[in-house]
C-alpha cells in the first residue's frame, strides 16, 4: 500500500470545512470536535509525509512526536493541547458535571478551536507541499 498522506491531508480540510460549518449553524460542540479532527489528521498527514506512524489522538502528543526537522513551534504544541479539550468532553454527556455537551460550548469556544486547527493546518501544509 503507498503513502496515504494525501488522503489523511484531504479528509483533514474536509473536517476543518464541518467545524466552519458546524459552527455556522450554531452546533459548537461539533465544531470543537470537528477541528480537533482536522488538526489530528493533517498531523497524521504529516507524520506519514515523513514516513514514520503516528499513533493515538492527542494532538499535542502527535506534534511533539515529530522529527526536529520539521521544527514545530512550541506555541503549536500548547494550541495542541486547547484542541485536546474538545476530543472526548465536546461529545459525550457524562464528560461534564451536568447537561449535554452543546450546553457547554459556543462562540468563544468554536472560534477559538477552528483557529487553532487553522494554524496546525497551514504548519501542516507548507511542510506537505
Amino acid at each position: 500500500m503507498g503513502n496515504r498522506a494525501r488522503d489523511w491531508l484531504a479528509q483533514a480540510e474536509r473536517d476543518f470545512e464541518q467545524a466552519a460549518d458546524s459552527r455556522r449553524a450554531g452546533r459548537h460542540e461539533w465544531a470543537c470536535f470537528a477541528a480537533h479532527q482536522a488538526a489530528e489528521k493533517a498531523v497524521r498527514a504529516l507524520h506519514l509525509s515523513l514516513g514514520q506512524e503516528a499513533w493515538g489522538h492527542v494532538v499535542a502528543k502527535l506534534l511533539s512526536e515529530l522529527p526536529p526537522t520539521a521544527r514545530v513551534p512550541q506555541d503549536l504544541v500548547e494550541k495542541g493541547k486547547v484542541l485536546d479539550n474538545f476530543y472526548i468532553p465536546s461529545q459525550y454527556p457524562n464528560a461534564h458535571p451536568f447537561g449535554a455537551p452543546y450546553e457547554h460550548y459556543g462562540p468563544l469556544q468554536s472560534e477559538e478551536a477552528i483557529r487553532y486547527a487553522g494554524e496546525i493546518l497551514a504548519f501542516v501544509r507548507a511542510q506537505v507541499a
